[in-house]
């Protein structure tokens, strides 16, 4: 079974450049952010609205 999928993101320049600060500014990668913010706002809609399938 595959443990990690790939997800391609398109991404103003911009949006790169802020999102590029912001994980400096957390000590994390890129990466690391995109997956921490997407793994928040799970966390906070389950809280609100209950577990997702």
């Amino acid at each position: 079974m595959e443990k990690e999928k790939h997800l391609g993101l398109r991404i103003d320049f911009e949006t790169h450049e802020e999102l590029k600060s912001l994980a400096e500014y957390e000590g994390r990668s890129i990466n690391g952010e995109v997956l921490y913010l997407i793994r928040q706002a799970i966390a906070q809609h389950e809280q609100q609205k209950g577990a997702l399938k």
